[in-house]
C-alpha cells in the first residue's frame, strides 16, 4: 500500500472520530452523515485549526446541510442530460465522464453532494464501457472532462487504462482532469503518477483550492509535479459564505496559485445544491471581489466569474459591470439564447 493510500485509509468517516479541540455537538451530526458522508483524511484535517474555520467548514458536516429549503438535489440537470449512466454531454463538443465515486475529502459545498461517497453512485467497468462507447460513437465530442468523484484516487493501473481508451478515440482531441487531490490529499501526486499523466498529452488538469492556508508546502510539490511534467494547470475556485468570501482572502489565494504555477481559472457562484444553502453568497459579493481585483492585481491571477445555470443551462461569466436589477431573481442568457432564473440568496 502506497503512502497516500494509507493516509485515505485513516480517514475520519464518524462524527465520534472528530477531534475534541473541535468543540463540536457530534451528536447532531449524526443525521447530517447519515445522508452525506463524511471523510476528512488526516493530512487535511492537521490543517484544519478550529471546526468553524475556513478550512474546518469545507469538511465537517454542518446541522444546516439538513434544513437547506432552497436547492433542488440536482441543480444542473445532469441525470437528464445523461445519454448513458455516468456521462453528461450537455455542451455539443464536450462532454463530462465520471470514472469514480469517492474523493479524498467529501466537500460538503460538492455540486454532486447527493451521490459522491454513497450507494446510489455506482461506478463499474459496465459504466465505464458505456461511456467509451458513447466517445467512440458520438465524433463531435472533442474534448472529455474526466471527473467524478476524484479519478486521480484510482490507482495508477486502472487510470492509465482508463486514459488510454480515451486517448485511443481518434475525435477526441483534449483530455481534462477535475481533481482536488493536489489540495486535499498531494502526496497522492507521486512521480510516477506524473509520468503516467505526462504520456496522455494534451491533457489538462483543473484542480480546485479555496483558500490560501490549503496552499501548503506538500501542495506546492504535487503542483510542481505536475506542472515539470508539462500539464497545465489550473484551479477552479468556488465562493462561500464563511470561507473566503472577501476581498483579501481571494486576492491572496490567486497570488499564491501563480506561485505554485496554477493558473486561477474560474471563480464560481455557489451551484444550487442541495445541503448547501448556508455557503452561498450573493452575486453582488462575487462582482464587488472582481472589481477589487481588476486593475489591482496581476491579470494571470484573475480569473472568471462564473454562474453555472440551473437546469442545465451551462455556464455564463459574470462581469462587474453586470447590471443589479431589483428583486431576488436574476435572469440570465445562455449561450444557445435561452434564458434561465437564478434565486439570490436575500
Amino acid at each position: 500500500m502506497n503512502r497516500w493510500q494509507k493516509i485515505l485509509a485513516a480517514s475520519v468517516t464518524d462524527p465520534s472520530e472528530l477531534p475534541a479541540r473541535f468543540r463540536l455537538e457530534r451528536e447532531a451530526l449524526r443525521p447530517v452523515t447519515a445522508r452525506y458522508p463524511m471523510r476528512i483524511n488526516p493530512y487535511f484535517l492537521g490543517l484544519i485549526e478550529r471546526g468553524d474555520d475556513p478550512l474546518g467548514r469545507q469538511a465537517i458536516p454542518d446541522p444546516a446541510e439538513l434544513r437547506d429549503q432552497v436547492c433542488p438535489a440536482d441543480p444542473l440537470a445532469e441525470e437528464s442530460l445523461s445519454p448513458v449512466p455516468n456521462l453528461v454531454h450537455k455542451y455539443p463538443d464536450r462532454a463530462l465522464f465520471l470514472v469514480n465515486s469517492a474523493c479524498a475529502m467529501y466537500c460538503r459545498f460538492c455540486t454532486r453532494k447527493r451521490k459522491v461517497g454513497t450507494s446510489g453512485f455506482s461506478i463499474t467497468d459496465q459504466t465505464l464501457q458505456a461511456g467509451l462507447a458513447y466517445l467512440e460513437r458520438t465524433p463531435a465530442v472533442r474534448d472529455v472532462l474526466i471527473s467524478g468523484g476524484d479519478p486521480l484516487l484510482l490507482d495508477d493501473d486502472r487510470l492509465e487504462w482508463l486514459l488510454a481508451r480515451v486517448r485511443r478515440i481518434p475525435t477526441v482531441e483534449i483530455i481534462r482532469i477535475g481533481t482536488r487531490v493536489p489540495c486535499t490529499l498531494p502526496m497522492r501526486v507521486t512521480v510516477r503518477l506524473a509520468r503516467l499523466l505526462k504520456k496522455f498529452q494534451p491533457l489538462y488538469i483543473n484542480t480546485h483550492f479555496n483558500h490560501p492556508a490549503e496552499i501548503t508546502g506538500e501542495a506546492a510539490r504535487a503542483c510542481a509535479r505536475l506542472a515539470d511534467a508539462g500539464i497545465p494547470l489550473g484551479c477552479q475556485t468556488v465562493l462561500l459564505k464563511g470561507v473566503n468570501n472577501d476581498l483579501a482572502t481571494i486576492k491572496k489565494l490567486l497570488r499564491g496559485l501563480l506561485l505554485i504555477r496554477v493558473k486561477p481559472y474560474y471563480l464560481f457562484q455557489g451551484d444550487l445544491s442541495r445541503g448547501t444553502d448556508h455557503f452561498r453568497t450573493p452575486i453582488r459579493e462575487g462582482l464587488a471581489i472582481m472589481r477589487g481585483l481588476l486593475g489591482h492585481t496581476s491579470g494571470l491571477a484573475i480569473p472568471k466569474f462564473a454562474l453555472d445555470l440551473p437546469n442545465g443551462g451551462g455556464k455564463v461569466q459574470l462581469l462587474p459591470d453586470y447590471p443589479e436589477r431589483p428583486g431576488p431573481l436574476h435572469t440570465f442568457r445562455n449561450y444557445r439564447g435561452a434564458y434561465y432564473s437564478y434565486p439570490d440568496p436575500e
